[in-house]
């Protein structure tokens, strides 16, 4: 029995003739189905971080620069960009044939102003904005990044491949303000968004741009030539997975993003479905300190995990299968230029007698650790009882509290006391694109009440942060991030937990899925 009634496939036909589409409803081989890993309520991407409205994002907006699979930084609207001798003022040019999907040519002045308003969310951009002069037009296609002193990381930033992403959007659209959401989904990306046939719970619909000009080399990551080879794309919200699974076996939909990794032997087993790895740098599984109160306000209190904690317990419990799972002790991502383990050599390995010499060194004096655990992202729900079973091990008291997802998210963000409804610590997971190096990776910023939540508070890891920032030679960065992870192996900020690799699942029939740091759906077809 497959699991849309014919009474939902006829509403679900009706409500697609309803919109306002300038060709026939194409048919099924036309039309690429896909369950994502969340249903998507928010269309800001650069207002919230959420994964899902990034991969919206770069569904109906374009970038200046992006990132191959290789993670190499390539033009993507950019024609060209030069950099002036002394390296304070980056010239860029955007190539022709950019267009929104009103039909108004793409400008400087839009991608100016789109600047500036990811600058002003965006830590990334927040550092960037922070050196730069100004932002000035040279003409309609040309435009000039004046710095105040010279900065490694501009085009890093410019080409930052997750979230936040600074997608270019028109100038009327990123002119208003960045701490309200957008309503205006005007892009000039390969697909448009059908906002009259958006309903939150069940579909969002994106049709092909007809307008829209890739650029002329292979699709390689998110950089090269956007070739989109359906007519339709539609996210069906699914939120049990063995219920997807059944929709993707039956030939309902053609693409589920995210299962999770128990049913990854069953679409093994089917001969019509395929398992696809399009990230291959995985994630990073991690727990965060709150730095405000009592016990974890104590950085050598904090330090005494760095022993408590075996990686291969946590990715055992969460994942199991170690074929989607790696001990990893870089904090910048095994397999990426900055790797490294200096610092951690000793660490993460479960040295339940040397974290409790460091708790009784440190004074610990039994205060109870206020653990949140998540408990409707499978992903995520097996960390937190691993991590109290350490600590409780090593010398720590640890109340654990469950709840959902969403309510977490918004506890972390309060400072209150642990017993006044705040927190000590809690788990989380980080996509490999967002932590690739100090300045990148949120968790690593230190500057105290401008910090994200958990607030560290250091000024030695501020200093090598900036210092990464103002350094473009790839031999002095990696010098500054061994430097940044002993720092971080004394001054705790969060403890990474390993890596951890999430395939999807699609039909046979699909083909072309890019290996990316992202999900994107350009240069993808359906036979």
């Amino acid at each position: 029995m497959t699991i849309l009634s014919r009474g939902r496939r006829i509403a679900l036909a009706a409500s697609a003739l309803a919109g306002a589409m300038t060709l026939a409803f194409p048919s099924a081989a036309q039309t690429l189905r896909a369950v994502m890993h969340s249903d998507l309520k928010i269309l800001d991407p650069i207002w919230t971080t959420a994964y899902i409205v990034r991969n919206h994002g770069y569904m109906i907006y374009d970038t200046l620069l992006a990132v191959d699979e290789k993670f190499a930084i390539k033009p993507q609207m950019l024609e060209k960009w030069s950099v002036s001798d002394d390296k304070l003022t980056y010239t860029f040019t955007l190539r022709d044939g950019l267009e929104w999907h009103d039909g108004q040519p793409v400008t400087s002045e839009d991608c100016i102003a789109s600047i500036k308003r990811w600058g002003a969310k965006d830590s990334m951009g927040q550092k960037l904005m922070g050196v730069t002069k100004e932002l000035k037009q040279v003409d309609a296609k040309s435009f000039q990044l004046v710095l105040k002193e010279p900065y490694g990381l501009v085009i890093d930033s410019l080409a930052k491949p997750s979230s936040n992403v600074p997608f270019m959007m028109p100038k009327r659209v990123a002119d208003g303000d960045p701490n309200k959401q957008l309503e205006d989904t005007t892009g000039s990306g390969p697909f448009i968004f059908k906002k009259d046939e958006w309903k939150p719970g069940e579909k969002v619909v994106y049709v092909k741009n007809p307008k829209y000009k890739p650029r002329s080399e292979p699709a390689s990551g998110l950089a090269g030539g956007k070739v989109v080879k359906v007519d339709r794309v539609e996210w069906i919200a699914i939120a049990d997975q063995q219920t997807a699974i059944n929709a993707l076996i039956a030939g309902e939909i053609d693409y589920m993003e995210a299962p999770t990794h128990d049913l990854l032997p069953i679409v093994a087993k089917e001969k019509d479905l395929k398992i696809v790895d399009w990230n291959p740098a995985g994630l990073q599984y991690t727990m965060r300190f709150n730095v405000l109160h009592k016990p974890f306000d104590n950085p050598k209190i904090r330090a005494a995990i760095w022993y408590a904690f075996n990686q291969e317990d946590f990715l055992k419990a969460a994942i199991g299968d170690p074929k989607y799972y790696k001990v990893c002790k870089a904090m910048f991502v095994c397999g990426t230029p900055l790797a490294s383990d200096a610092g951690m050599e000793d660490k993460l390995g479960g040295n339940i007698a040397k974290a409790k010499q460091l708790l009784q060194e440190a004074g610990y004096d039994g205060t109870p650790v206020v653990m949140m655990q998540s408990t409707d992202i499978q992903l995520l729900t097996n960390l937190a009882p691993v991590g109290k079973a350490a600590m409780e091990k090593a010398g720590f008291k640890v109340d654990m509290q469950s709840m959902d997802w969403q309510t977490l998210v918004a506890r972390r963000a309060k400072k209150d006391p642990p017993g006044q409804g705040g927190w000590n610590v809690f788990f989380t997971a980080w996509v490999a694109a967002d932590i690739l190096n100090p300045v990148m990776a949120g968790f690593f910023n230190a500057s105290c009440d401008k910090a994200m939540f958990g607030w560290p508070c250091d000024a030695e890891l501020e200093k090598l942060r900036d210092q990464f920032s103002r350094e473009s030679d790839p031999g002095k960065q990696k010098t500054i991030v061994d430097a940044v992870q002993r720092r971080v192996a004394d001054y705790p900020t969060h403890i990474h937990l390993g890596q951890f690799y999430l395939p999807s699942a699609v039909r046979k029939n699909i083909d072309g899925i890019l290996i990316a740091p992202v999900p994107v759906l350009w240069n993808v077809t359906k036979k």
